[in-house]
C-alpha cells in the first residue's frame, strides 16, 4: 500500500462519488481506505473521522447546488425562476443521489455558517421578491418551497411515484404551477 496523492479535497471528492454509488450513510473512511487501497490510518491525516468526511461531502454538494442555482436564476423572475431553481434541486438529486443526501446533513454551527447554505436561502429569498411577499410571509414561503422542494424530490428518488398514473413529470409541472399560484394569491394573516 503506498501513497496516492491524497488530499482532503480529493477524499471528500471520492467521498461525494461513492456516496452516488453506494449511498451516503455508507460512507466512511474505511470505505475510502478500501477504494484507495491505503490503509485507514493514513487518510486521518486528512479527515479527522468519518463525520468530518461526511461534513465535507455535505458542504461540496451544497456549494454544487448553490452554483447550479445560481446559474438557472441568471436572468429569470416569477415563475420562470421558481421553476428553473426547483429543477437544480431535482436534477442534481437525480444525477447525484448521494451528495443530495449530503446536502441535507446537519451541520453543525460553525460548519453552516461557513456553507453555501446561506446561498440558497438568499436565492430562495431573490425568487420571493417577484412575488412581493414581505415578512415573516416570506419565511414562511421560504420554508413551504423548501419542504416541496425536498419532500417531492425525497419521495421520488425512493420510488413513491412510480407505480401510478401520471407521470412524476406531471405531477412536478402541476406541483409548481401550484406554487406559482400560491405564492402569487398568499393568504393574508
Amino acid at each position: 500500500m503506498g501513497r496516492v496523492g491524497l488530499s482532503t479535497e480529493r477524499l471528500v471528492r471520492a467521498g461525494a462519488e461513492l456516496a452516488d454509488e453506494v449511498g451516503f450513510d455508507q460512507v466512511t473512511v474505511s470505505a475510502l481506505a478500501r477504494q484507495f487501497d491505503v490503509k485507514v490510518a493514513s487518510l486521518y491525516s486528512h479527515v479527522k473521522n468519518s463525520q468530518d468526511l461526511k461534513t465535507g461531502i455535505a458542504l461540496l454538494a451544497l456549494e454544487d447546488l448553490a452554483d447550479r442555482g445560481a446559474a438557472a436564476l441568471a436572468g429569470r423572475a416569477g415563475k420562470d425562476a421558481l421553476v428553473a431553481f426547483a429543477n437544480v434541486y431535482r436534477d442534481y438529486a437525480r444525477e447525484h443521489p448521494g451528495r443530495y443526501a449530503a446536502a441535507r446533513l446537519r451541520l453543525d454551527p460553525a460548519a453552516a455558517a461557513a456553507s453555501a447554505g446561506g446561498r440558497h436561502a438568499q436565492m430562495t429569498r431573490a425568487i420571493l421578491r417577484g412575488y412581493d411577499l414581505t415578512e415573516p410571509d416570506q419565511t414562511h414561503a421560504v420554508r413551504l418551497l423548501g419542504s416541496v422542494f425536498h419532500g417531492y424530490v425525497s419521495l421520488e428518488l425512493a420510488g413513491g411515484f412510480s407505480h401510478s398514473a401520471p407521470d412524476s413529470q406531471e405531477s412536478w409541472s402541476r406541483t409548481l404551477d401550484a406554487l406559482d399560484a400560491l405564492l402569487r394569491n398568499w393568504p393574508a394573516p
